[in-house]
């Protein structure tokens, strides 16, 4: 089978020991010296309330960001990551003002040690790259204005644009303008809808940003029209098992509405979503996250079939 991860963001993918040698070079004090004290405060371990708090766990990865190179060591990092998980593709989103925010780096500074980042990553490590630039609703419309301008000064690059961060309080019809300015830029559009808030935020997606795939998707299932048009329309739900877990997206594995979606006749995957701040990999989310999610290997071979379907290919650094 083809292995591709669809949906994972590589500033939720930044390695325990990475994180303590960036803050050891950049003078910063974690709350621990050593892996194994600090994977606590940046690694999920039991389900958290909601989104938000899911988030919390961000803070310092992020923090140890001090220079663009940093950003593009991360980068690079991750793709070496996807060839050790013997991925075939992988598609990383990243938000450059997020990974900017903590110590006041100039975006498109961001975005371009990124996109070097992962180009070299892949270069060297023979995996097919594909970056999606995510613009972090949470800081509201206008700095995701500024946000946009910084991806698109390295437009030619990236193949995609996604919304993520507080869905709940930030609604896709806040950010309309923004991706009719990608839809005319040329790029794909990916959106997380359908996690914190409920079907109606998977149809804004689609019918206000044109969203050509759903991040997460998982109250779809409260709607039975909205899933037949999901199927009917080819809209790519990019599933992430664990982390809609750990997120209480879902109560359990076992609740998640990811079979249902492959029954139905949707085009749903499987996808590690920030694999660092959830503890896993690409193995754990096909071989133990499905397996609790009720999906035979069938389904699973069909997820991953999917995925091949879906993947923005054309879109990979050269």
């Amino acid at each position: 089978m083809t292995r591709i991860d669809l949906h994972r963001h590589l500033d939720g993918n930044i390695r325990l020991q990475t994180i303590l040698e960036l803050a050891d070079k950049n003078g910063i004090v974690l709350p621990a010296q050593d892996p194994d004290g600090l994977r606590p405060h940046v690694t999920i371990t039991s389900p958290q309330p909601g989104l938000t708090d899911f988030l919390e766990k961000f803070r310092w990865p992020i923090a140890v960001l001090a220079t663009p190179d940093d950003c593009r060591r991360v980068a690079r990092e991750n793709v070496e990551d996807a060839f050790r998980e013997r991925l075939d593709h992988v598609e990383l989103r990243f938000s450059p003002v997020f990974m900017a925010s903590a110590n006041g780096l100039d975006p498109a500074a961001v975005v371009e040690a990124v996109v070097d980042g992962a180009a070299a990553g892949s270069k060297e490590f023979g995996v097919p790259v594909t970056l999606i630039g995510v613009l972090s609703r949470t800081f509201g419309s206008e700095t995701c204005f500024r946000e946009m301008d910084a991806l698109l000064d390295s437009r030619d690059r990236i193949a995609a644009l996604d919304l993520a961060g507080d869905e709940a309080g930030f609604p896709a019809r806040l950010f309309e303008s923004h991706f009719r300015k990608a839809r005319n830029t040329g790029w794909r559009i990916t959106i997380h809808a359908g996690e914190a808030a409920g079907p109606e935020s998977i149809r804004e997606a689609i019918d206000l940003l044109g969203a050509e795939r759903i991040g997460h998707g998982t109250r779809a299932v409260e709607d039975p029209e909205l899933m037949d048009e999901l199927a009917k329309k080819e809209i790519g739900v990019e599933s992430c098992l664990t982390s809609n877990v750990q997120t209480s997206s879902v109560p359990s594995y076992a609740a998640h509405p990811l079979r249902r979606f492959l029954e139905h006749g949707i085009l749903a995957t499987i996808n590690t979503d920030d694999p660092a701040i959830s503890g896993i990999t690409f193995d754990h989310e096909i071989d133990f996250a499905a397996s609790e999610a009720g999906l035979t290997p069938e389904l699973v071979a069909l997820a991953m079939k999917n995925a091949e379907r879906i993947a923005w290919r054309d879109g990979c650094l050269k």
